[in-house]
């Protein structure tokens, strides 16, 4: 499964379908699933492999083995758009056999673009999601000249025979009411809809039994949870999810700076949720930010921050950064870059204002040039590099909980770790013990290229 690698699954061929543990399962197909995109996509990836397994489908991490290939795509940029329709023709060239299914937000804002590719076997959005599976293992037995049938599938959070579990995501909330004039996700995600915290909690306890350490909450606007709910917020289902669970963390992926409380920051007097917060800021300059009708000005904005570095010492704060958008003006830009040099933020993901058809920038008028836009990201992503370096130079000699994840063979006979501390910084451990899906503690040292090395606490 590609994900961003917290999934990491042992490769399963279309000859091997024995149960886990020696145990037979009677097994329908074989499924391979593509996840771009966000973080809320993987979540819904993570879903559609239970939802494959419980029909009696094994995932496997190779097109060529796989009956059935989802690409679960993401449309927030053009550059989305082409990864997108690259991975569904490579697909098709891996396993012309297979049916090839173009899910998730690209769909449900271009199905007519999708139709024109040959290659694509169904065509699913995000609305027709719940039904992706019985249409797909339908298209599968149709082309395999079998009957669709039920089988005894298995009910594993995350199926597939995997190798490691640590971090999972698990989506609280979907759609957006806010409408920014760039954003393309209220009309592919729809309008605002909270999970009921029952849901959640059931869904946490079922990742932890599957040996998963970390769990994230997803969302389009998860400082809004539970808006359409009775009697229930962020800060609630929070407290519910540590009372209710011996989680040993919790991460929240993104809130926005007017979301940004004293009550909510509370909740980080518990050590088990992540220092980490990632407050899309898009823009640093309040002209542009009322342009793109963000609901904060920079000032709001400095405030969050400010906030949340004293109540919540050491925090990672990460942010998006929008390059060239329409109307912005080099004053604009260089106000932005004075506001990103300022904060310092531990990590942001700058990219350049793509056009999306159905957003009300579409239309604007003034589009800056191409090679004024990546100039403008470039020299936002050097400014921010100078965050990323200071935050982590800052973080060396502190002895933080480090959840170990992948391994590599060293020259010497020991193994290489790569882990994420509980603020959200990449750090790398020779050892010779298991620490795979472990959380120790690990004294930070030098940095060397994005990543700190660090040296793992004895127990």
């Amino acid at each position: 499964m590609a994900t961003d690698g917290t999934l990491h699954v042992t490769p399963v061929s279309a000859k091997d379908r024995s149960g886990t543990a020696g145990m037979p399962v009677a097994v329908a197909g074989t499924v391979a699933i593509e996840t771009h995109g966000c973080k809320l996509n993987q979540a819904d990836s993570a879903v559609l492999a239970q939802e494959f397994a419980r029909a009696g489908y094994r995932l496997v991490d190779s097109r060529r083995d796989a009956d059935i290939i989802v690409v679960n795509t993401c449309t927030v940029t053009a550059t989305a758009d082409s990864k997108a329709r690259q991975a569904l023709r490579a697909a098709h060239r891996a396993n012309p056999e297979a049916v090839v299914v173009a899910a998730g937000c690209y769909p449900e804002r271009a199905q007519e673009e999708l139709r024109r590719i040959p290659e694509v076997s169904l065509i699913v959005g995000n609305r027709s999601k719940p039904d992706l599976v019985t249409m797909a293992v339908s298209a599968s037995a149709k082309r395999r000249g079998i009957a669709a049938r039920a089988q005894e599938g298995n009910d594993d959070p995350v199926p597939g025979g995997i190798l490691r579990r640590s971090r999972a995501m698990v989506k609280i909330q979907e759609g957006c009411d806010q409408v920014c004039a760039y954003c393309i996700v209220p009309k592919v995600r729809g309008r605002e809809r909270s999970i009921p915290p029952a849901e959640i909690v059931d869904t946490v306890q079922r990742h932890m039994a599957a040996g998963f350490k970390e769990i994230t909450l997803t969302g389009t606007q998860l400082g809004t949870y539970g808006f359409d709910l009775q009697g229930v917020d962020l800060p609630a289902l929070l407290d519910r999810i540590l009372g209710e669970t011996d989680l040993p963390r919790l991460r929240v992926s993104s809130l926005q700076a007017h979301e940004i409380s004293s009550d909510l920051l509370a909740r980080w007097e518990d050590p088990r949720i992540c220092p980490h917060f990632h407050v899309p800021l898009q823009s640093g300059s309040d002209n542009v930010l009322k342009a793109m009708r963000r609901r904060y000005d920079t000032d709001t904005f400095r405030r969050a921050v400010d906030t949340i570095r004293e109540r919540v010492p050491n925090a990672g704060v990460t942010t998006d950064v929008i390059a060239g958008f329409p109307g912005e003006t080099e004053r604009d830009h260089a106000v932005g870059l004075c506001l990103v040099r300022e904060i310092k933020f531990a990590d942001a993901h700058v990219f350049p204002y793509s056009q999306r058809p159905g957003t009300s920038a579409f239309h604007m008028r003034d589009h800056v040039p191409p090679p004024d836009k990546r100039r403008r990201a470039a020299e936002l992503t050097a400014a921010a590099a100078v965050g990323f370096q200071e935050f982590r130079v800052r973080m060396q000699g502190q002895v933080r909980p480090v959840l170990w994840e992948t391994a590599k063979p060293l020259d010497s006979g020991t193994m290489l770790w790569s882990g994420l501390t509980d603020n959200y910084v990449r750090v790398s451990a020779p050892g010779g013990r298991e620490l795979g899906n472990t959380i120790t503690a690990a004294r930070l040292g030098e940095l060397t290229g994005k990543t700190l090395r660090a040296t793992v606490a004895e127990s």
